[in-house]
Parts: C-alpha cells; structure tokens; sequence
C-alpha cells in the first residue's frame, strides 16, 4: 500500500548581515523506513528530491538497494530571522516479519527518526560548508560556520515527522 509521511523543520538564525552564510536546505534527507524488500526493519533510508526511488542501507548480509519511495514534495518557506521546511515523503510498504529482529514490520515506526541536510557558503573563507538536523539531537542545538565560527541557525525543536496516509 502507498503512504505519505509529511516531515516539517524550522530553524532560526541571526539576522542577516554582511556576514550573510546563504544558509539553504539541501534536497536530501535520510528516514527510518521498515523495508519489504530485504525484509528488514528500521532501516536508514536516503532520498534525495528528484529521484525516482530511494536508497535503503540494509545491513552487513545485504548490500544498498533501491526502495520503493520517493520525496513527493519539497517546499521551503524563508523569513527574516526563520526558515522552515516542509518535504513529503511516498513510500510502498506491505507486512512481512523480520527474522533476525523477531518483529513484525510496521507501516509507520513508533519512533519515526529523521536527518535532513543544509548547506551554506562562509564569504570570508570563500568556501561552502554543511550540517544536518535530526530528530535525536539534543535542542536547542546551535551550528556555527566551520570556516569563521559565526552562528548559522538554531534547532529549538525536533523536526516533526507524521503519517498522512
């Protein structure tokens, strides 16, 4: 069956001046999927926007395969001291045991775990640098340009991760 998760983030930054970062999301973002391809649960799952699948780890037995899922949407709303994301993830998911874990898979973790992506460009070094956000961090969790140390954004609450369908 066909689901849609929607994940949302807000992060807030400084106000912008001359030590501008250009601070931007990145199309990409790793989630927690149970997979029925290689019958694995909680598996981390990579997208990235545009693609027409994405790429599930498996494990140590299993190399990297495709997944039956994609990012649906991808929207970014940008403020003065705030910018926020809003991506949609569809994915096909059917039951199935995995044996190694004993457990039967489920069609939306009950602890859904998310790792989005952002970029920036520091225009004192004249060079890019990224960082990433996820669910399990400790808040408020503050980045700082790897190049100057000067303050990118801050992550006061986890990125929200829900079912839609």
């Amino acid at each position: 069956m066909l689901r849609s998760v929607e994940i949302t983030a807000e992060l807030v930054y400084p106000r912008r001046d001359e030590a501008f970062h250009n601070l931007h999301w990145q199309q990409r973002l790793e989630l927690s999927l149970d997979c029925f391809v290689c019958g694995r649960t909680g598996r981390t799952t990579s997208f990235r926007y545009g693609q027409e699948h994405a790429l599930c780890s498996a494990d140590r037995e299993r190399p990297e395969h495709p997944a039956a899922a994609r990012i649906a949407a991808f929207d970014i709303t940008d403020e003065r001291e705030r910018t926020a994301l809003r991506a949609v993830v569809d994915y096909w998911w059917a039951p199935f045991h995995d044996a190694k874990r004993d457990q039967a898979a489920a069609a939306f973790s009950l602890t859904p775990w998310v790792r989005l992506h952002l970029g920036y460009h520091c225009p004192q070094a004249r060079q890019s640098g990224a960082f990433g956000i996820q669910t399990n961090m400790v808040r408020p969790a503050r980045d700082a340009c790897g190049h100057c140390d000067h303050p990118l954004a801050t992550s006061e609450e986890a990125p929200a991760v829900r079912l839609l369908t």
